[in-house]
């Protein structure tokens, strides 16, 4: 149940003790799918999950679904930055910023533009006020065992798997960890939303689908969100079978919720 850290997560370390970006490990996702399923990825998947990447956005929106007992894990979440989101709603307007951290991990911060009920822009409410945005924060790094590993800044992390199915890339959780310092405490299976599985899923034509759902083995779905997003680089090489394990176009190595350090806000980003 408990386990020790040889070095804490160097986000969280003082500038001077963190380690360069020439000496910190590199998430290296193709390596940790392996060559044959890293093949069998989509040209542009390939090129938005690769080592080499630079920081990009995408928009999109996003239809967004939590149960009952959801609405009590997120707000249970709050006390670790929060990074559970309770909305029930269609259409959300959604902004995705990734960028790298420095230190060899990516941080994936999403931006919902919608208010405490869910509600977007349209029909009077043209604008957003500070408060109609929530942001959740995470980063995906290399872990102690040189696995996947999901950390919010809050102190709630999930050892993670990541492999190709049918094509999309997809992130299953498989252990929740409670962080303290260098100590992680593991989290029991029940008391956590359940396991969380995001897919990536390429359409083509710029276009890709992001999928995020948690089920718990006694409650059933507590989250799940699903939306389409469009991604500003493209290039001839984007279709299937194209080799780009090596290929440089600006991407991003991950994508879940998001399940990287995973922050939430109500108004400014994380």
């Amino acid at each position: 149940m408990f386990a020790f850290f040889t070095a804490p997560s160097a986000s969280r370390l003082p500038l001077s003790a963190r380690p360069s970006a020439s000496t910190a490990p590199v998430l290296d996702l193709p390596a940790l799918v392996g060559a044959a399923a890293w093949a069998r990825l989509p040209a542009a998947v390939q090129r938005r999950f690769g080592t080499a990447h630079a920081d990009v956005t995408y928009q999109g929106h996003l239809d967004m679904r939590c149960s009952a007992i959801g609405h009590v894990y997120a707000a249970l979440a709050r006390l670790w930055g929060g990074p559970l989101t309770h909305l029930n709603t269609t259409a959300v307007p959604t902004t995705v910023r990734v960028s790298s951290n420095g230190c060899g991990g990516v941080v994936w911060e999403r931006r919902f533009h919608a208010d405490a009920t869910g509600r977007a822009p349209g029909a009077g409410r043209a604008t957003h006020a500070a408060s109609d945005c929530r942001t959740v924060r995470s980063t995906k790094e290399l872990g102690a065992d040189g696995g996947l590993l999901e950390r919010t800044d809050g102190g709630l992390a999930m050892s993670l798997d990541v492999l190709e199915e049918d094509g999309a890339l997809v992130f299953r959780s498989r252990r929740f960890w409670w962080v303290v310092g260098g100590l992680r405490v593991a989290v029991p299976a029940l008391l956590t939303p359940g396991t969380c599985t995001v897919a990536h899923t390429d359409l083509g034509g710029g276009l890709f689908r992001f999928t995020l759902s948690m089920d718990h083995p006694w409650w059933g779905e507590t989250f799940y969100q699903s939306g389409v997003f469009v991604d500003p680089h493209t290039d001839s090489n984007d279709h299937p079978g194209a080799d780009t394990h090596t290929h440089t176009t600006p991407g991003t190595p991950s994508d879940s919720l998001g399940t990287d350090s995973l922050t939430h806000s109500e108004g400014t980003p994380s």
